[in-house]
């Protein structure tokens, strides 16, 4: 997959983790844009190889909280 199409498939899914982030945790679009975007799940997200932007919007954010609960994350075997 090209940086391009990453890019684009990541315009799609972030604002939808985001939307989770803030509904859940009673965050603001600034706070949970900035929880998110220095997680580890987004750092694993942004790298094509992971193959995690093929998850939906809620098992990112489930990852999410596990990665906040635990300081670690349970990767999904479709990973």
């Amino acid at each position: 997959m090209t940086s391009e199409k990453l890019s684009a498939l990541l315009a799609i899914l972030n604002p939808s983790v985001i939307r989770l982030i803030m509904d859940n945790r009673n965050l603001t679009n600034i706070e949970a844009t900035t929880l998110f975007y220095n997680s580890a799940v987004y750092a694993m997200l942004e790298t094509e190889a992971s193959k995690l932007w093929h998850l939906s919007p809620l098992i990112l954010y489930e990852l999410l909280e596990e990665e906040l609960a635990t300081g670690s994350i349970n990767y999904p075997e479709e990973a």
